[in-house]
């Protein structure tokens, strides 16, 4: 997973109404749809970016650093104790609940989303490529054993009680903005099977999506009429380029974001609203005709 930091523009793509999103719909019915961050912030899990597209924070941990050093281990997991079960609890929104809608009436055969909170399943979408993982899955680097995050954020509870009572502001993704002064004694979980390392089951910044799911989510792209990007600045290439090659096959691109996205340029509509309302309004006009 790879970022790039834009230079702040001027203004927003000019806004279009609902009323151009359900024409584009309709001429274009069968979507290619890409979420990010931003579509999950109405279940309480905070989003990576502002409205221009920068950090609301400091980035997440690389895969390097994670793999690095005991101490960055501590680190991640320290905040990933305090800050998951936030995720653990978020319930779908009316976004996810409306794409779900879409997906039932032929308009999503497939939907791809950067997200790893597993919000567009439980919502009802049944065909989704998670690009970065899910947060709910911890693997073993060494055995290759599966845990289950539930699992795992018993045994972190158990073996660190001190940070039982401890609260943090909840960041992206299960994070949590968390610097514990005596991280040298919290004790990262090891693999139940061998004793090995354990990591998420998701993307980290620096490590690549794997093949299959790009190449999964490439020929959604192919058998498309157009992409809807829905809550996603793209600034992360493994999300933009789809915009890149829906452009290359004359494909149009609308967004839906409350912010600037890195493929405003490329957009034919873009809708500058929040994501829940909208998609609910556009699920019910479609049900409509």
């Amino acid at each position: 997973m790879t970022d790039l930091q834009l230079t702040p523009t001027e203004s927003l793509t000019d806004p279009h109404t609902l009323d151009d999103l359900h024409r584009f719909v309709q001429r274009h019915p069968r979507l290619f749809v890409l979420t990010g961050a931003g579509i999950s912030t109405d279940s309480g899990i905070p989003g990576y970016r502002d409205d221009n597209g920068a950090w609301n924070r400091s980035p997440p941990i690389t895969l390097q650093e994670f793999l690095g050093t005991p101490a960055m281990r501590q680190r991640y997991w320290a905040r990933s104790m305090v800050g998951w079960p936030l995720v653990a609890r978020a319930q779908p929104n009316a976004a996810h609940v409306a794409l779900a809608r879409l997906e039932a009436a032929g308009h999503v055969p497939t939907l791809v989303t950067q997200n790893v909170d597993g919000l567009h399943q439980r919502a009802g979408s049944r065909d989704v490529i998670e690009l970065h993982g899910g947060i709910d899955g911890v693997s073993c680097l060494d055995c290759g054993m599966q845990h289950s995050r539930a699992a795992i954020q018993q045994t972190l509870e158990a073996d660190n009680p001190a940070l039982l009572d401890v609260t943090a502001e909840a960041a992206a993704d299960g994070d949590a903005h968390l610097e514990w002064h005596d991280l040298g004694g919290f004790r990262v979980p090891a693999c139940a099977n061998c004793g090995g390392l354990l990591k998420p089951s998701v993307v980290f910044f620096g490590e690549n999506v794997p093949k299959a799911r790009v190449e999964a989510a490439s020929h959604a792209l192919d058998a498309a009429d157009a992409v809807l990007v829905a809550g996603s600045s793209l600034m992360v290439y493994s999300g933009y380029r789809f915009c890149v090659w829906a452009q290359r096959q004359g494909k149009p691109i609308a967004a839906i974001n409350l912010g600037r996205t890195r493929a405003d340029p490329l957009l034919s509509l873009k809708v500058v609203a929040p994501c829940g309302d909208t998609l609910s309004t556009l699920a019910g006009l479609l049900a409509g005709d």
